[in-house]
């Protein structure tokens, strides 16, 4: 039983938006957006209410190291109000909170210390005292949920998103093969905008009829109903759709102007994710592609659509071609999800109860390189005794291993595009990086199958290689 236990000082818990850390690395990067969620808890777990906008603006200010003075100078308040009447409340509040004097100046650390403490305790509770089964480790299937500590954050990729989202008219494009984590971050971005009090709406296009996605009418009405009824307003489409004289982009653009922005007096954050569910009809998402870049630069200077932030998820195996002056692919802030690092993987097999050494992590990244699902895969079978490592990494690309299903999705992608196949042969069968077209680079890249050395490519990692290699002979 002692083997299955979790020990806490092998680990360092993702909670609350917290990377698993190697336990001597113990001064974590304390971000903003992580200052902000632990002085929000604090006060609403206390005072039963959230940091007001004046507090929160105090509190960043004061994070940036700014003096009362500049922090006036940029929203337009005095410097004594800011000083006397929020400042002096607000290190009042975390110092009786926090059982410890806060000022202006150790409030960071203070802050620091909760959320380390806050998630030191999860541990305890939560995961220490349970055997690893397969209930507590969570088969990886779908997005991680937003309460689990399997959850890996990657390079300030989140702290960025959630500083993003809070800027007038902001757009978030997250891009990355299947299974690397775009739904599970776009979870954890919404999730951070209400608790600014916004407005937060996820729509998976997946989900929707193939008839709906071939029709651009049917498919903007669809896209304005389920809207409306995520924020819970009436359905008023006949009163807005406009047939005989506005196209569909217009329509829906009327729609969310007038109506669904309008009624909400806090910003509206849109979630959309498999949004290359549309690419294979190219009117359809060229049109819509286009008006959602139009109303991204209508935020630059109308108010109205400044409410509005964008965040959209796509997968990078389906190419299409477009206009780049009407997508809003080449706007906002571009957010591509790479692969787990050594470190992280390290600290993800000790969350498995895995006691790994370099030379076990070593064989494993050069199996499957540091793909989340493949990696979270195979910790999961091994942890749960249905497979050693040693037989994991000797059945890894048989078509009885455990990536089989994800290995056929990549041959039937190729096997609509025989000259990509040919390419990809050409390098899995090379024991130096074979130099390709410009596009077949980008495809396969897109893929998540190859590694780009400057115009070379090479496998991703063994696995791609010994089953390419089989497969396409």
């Amino acid at each position: 039983m002692q083997e299955q236990l979790l020990s806490c000082k092998h680990l360092h818990t993702y909670v609350y938006g917290y990377l698993p850390v190697n336990p001597m690395n113990s001064e974590l990067e304390f971000s903003w957006s992580k200052t902000k969620e632990s002085a929000d808890r604090i006060f609403a777990q206390n005072t039963g209410k959230h940091l007001s906008d004046i507090e929160m603006k105090v509190l960043q200010g004061s994070w940036e190291g700014k003096s009362y003075d500049e922090i006036a100078k940029t929203y337009g308040y005095s410097a004594e109000y800011l000083n006397k009447d929020v400042g002096n409340k607000l290190w009042h509040k975390l110092s009786e909170a926090l059982a410890e004097k806060i000022t202006k100046k150790n409030f960071k650390e203070a802050l620091r210390r909760f959320a380390s403490q806050e998630s030191t305790q999860y541990i305890n509770t939560n995961l220490l005292l349970q055997p690893l089964t397969a209930a507590n480790l969570q088969f990886p299937e779908g997005s991680v949920s937003l309460d689990s500590p399997f959850y890996v954050e990657r390079c300030n990729i989140e702290s960025l998103c959630c500083e993003t989202v809070v800027k007038p008219g902001s757009l978030i494009r997250i891009k990355a093969p299947e299974m690397m984590g775009k739904t599970s971050l776009m979870n954890r971005i919404l999730a951070g905008a209400v608790r600014e009090n916004y407005h937060a709406v996820y729509l998976d296009l997946s989900a929707a009829d193939r008839g709906i996605l071939t029709n651009l009418d049917k498919f903007l009405r669809w896209l304005c109903l389920m809207v409306s009824r995520q924020l819970k307003l009436e359905n008023k489409l006949n009163e807005y759709w406009d047939t005989d004289i506005l196209g569909s982009n217009d329509n829906c653009t009327v729609y969310f102007e007038e109506y669904l922005l309008a009624e909400t007096e806090t910003p509206l954050v849109l979630g959309l994710d498999e949004v290359d569910r549309l690419f294979p009809y190219t009117e359809v998402v060229e049109d819509f592609l286009g008006m959602l870049r139009s109303w991204h630069e209508k935020a630059k200077i109308s108010d109205i659509w400044k409410k509005l932030r964008l965040v959209m998820a796509h997968s990078t195996e389906v190419y299409i071609p477009l206009d780049m002056n009407q997508s809003p692919f080449n706007a906002g802030v571009p957010v591509e999800l790479l692969e787990f690092d050594s470190q992280q993987i390290h600290d993800l097999a000790r969350l498995h109860g895995l006691e790994w050494d370099q030379g076990q992590l070593r064989e494993l990244i050069n199996a499957i390189g540091g793909h989340p699902y493949l990696v979270r895969l195979a910790m999961y079978e091994i942890s749960c005794g249905k497979i050693s490592l040693a037989q994991l990494l000797e059945n890894a690309a048989s078509e009885s291993g455990i990536y089989s299903s994800h290995l056929r999705k990549h041959l039937e992608i190729l096997q609509h595009n025989p000259e990509l196949a040919l390419a990809l042969k050409k390098v899995v069968n090379s024991a130096e990086p074979v130099e390709l077209d410009s596009m077949q680079i980008y495809k396969l890249h897109s893929m998540g199958i190859v590694r780009r050395q400057n115009n070379y490519v090479m496998p991703r990692c063994n696995l791609y290689r010994e089953y390419f290699c089989r497969v396409l002979a």
